[in-house]
């Protein structure tokens, strides 16, 4: 998930560092809380916001095959909102 070989992300991007899945700006566990900010305002549609971070969650299941599956999921999906979005 850290892109092409050779490319390197901007500070400010929040981009995860794999495999360890940390953020790449702030070295909390990615998403970090500006990330998560970041890709709520990014995506309008949070049924694709869902499908971009289990592809997220299962990429991360595989790098970090010791952490607890429940853990996991809230990490990656769990802090996503409910309910009809409004704006």
């Amino acid at each position: 998930m850290t892109g092409a070989e050779g490319f390197s992300p901007r500070s400010d991007e929040h981009a995860p560092l794999t495999p360890g899945w940390s953020c790449g700006s702030c070295g909390d566990e990615w998403p970090c809380a500006t990330k998560r900010a970041r890709l709520l305002e990014e995506y309008g549609d949070r049924a694709m916001l869902s499908v971009y971070l289990g592809s997220c969650l299962a990429a991360a299941s595989e790098d970090l095959h010791t952490a607890p599956v429940a853990s996991l999921q809230d990490r990656f999906i769990g802090w996503l909102p409910r309910g009809p979005r409004t704006r």
